[in-house]
């Protein structure tokens, strides 16, 4: 049996973000087969859940930006919970090469042009290793855009997007835009017009690439079950 993939994402209690994680997996369903959304917050069904609820292997695949609290913690709790004989988990979604380019994509339909700066907005974590990580996905961004990248956030995080922003401007920058590091529309991406740039670039979203890219992470852990399924066959152990 094809594992079935289970990608997991944070919640939200807004219905754009929660459409678009389905519409995600939908897009990813018609290249991989048997996909299935859970989520570690605000609205179910949990992990746990769903793999209780999975016939044979699954591969768990974070759609997180950073690896935080969530993925280092609850996404592990919630597979142990479950109990499930077969689960491999991938790597979280980023940071990644693939996002810098949608992003600089994002950037250029919302009036970027080569020069310009850029504000990279996260949402912020109280978790140094999910902070670290969003530096690495400035600079995968600066590569691809050839223009330094500052990192700002929208919450629990310093500086904010806007004192991001503002800084550009105190040292002379004259057209700033801010790249949405954010999967989805919702709160946090709402906010980032108050932030005086010059353009905001819409979320990561459904992009054929990030699709491809939950693709890719699905075959590492079909890849890891293979290799731990042949690990443990009678004629390796003999």
């Amino acid at each position: 049996m094809t594992p079935t993939l289970v990608l997991v994402a944070h919640g939200t209690r807004n219905p754009r973000g929660v459409e678009m994680i389905a519409a995600l997996a939908d897009a990813v369903s018609t290249q991989i087969g048997a996909t299935r959304v859970a989520f570690v917050d605000v609205l179910g069904p949990s992990p746990a859940e769903v793999l209780r609820d999975t016939p044979g292997s699954a591969v768990v695949v974070p759609a997180f930006l950073a690896s935080g609290y969530h993925v280092h913690t609850d996404v592990p709790r919630e597979i142990e919970e479950s109990a499930h004989a077969s689960v491999a988990v991938t790597r979280a979604l980023g940071p990644d090469p693939v996002l810098a380019e949608v992003m600089l994509d994002r950037l250029r339909d919302s009036g970027w042009r080569t020069g310009d700066s850029i504000v990279l907005a996260a949402a912020g974590s109280s978790d140094p290793r999910a902070l670290a990580e969003h530096v690495r996905a400035a600079a995968m961004l600066a590569d691809v855009a050839r223009v330094p990248v500052r990192v700002g956030y929208v919450a629990t995080a310093v500086p904010t997007v806007a004192e991001a922003v503002s800084a550009l401007r105190d040292e002379g920058h004259t057209r700033i835009f801010v790249a949405s590091y954010l999967l989805a529309r919702g709160l946090f991406h709402n906010r980032l017009a108050d932030a005086g740039a010059d353009g905001v670039g819409e979320p990561l979203g459904v992009h054929p690439a990030i699709v491809d890219l939950v693709v890719d992470r699905y075959f590492e852990g079909v890849r890891s079950l293979t290799a731990a399924a042949e690990e443990w066959s009678p004629a390796r152990r003999r």
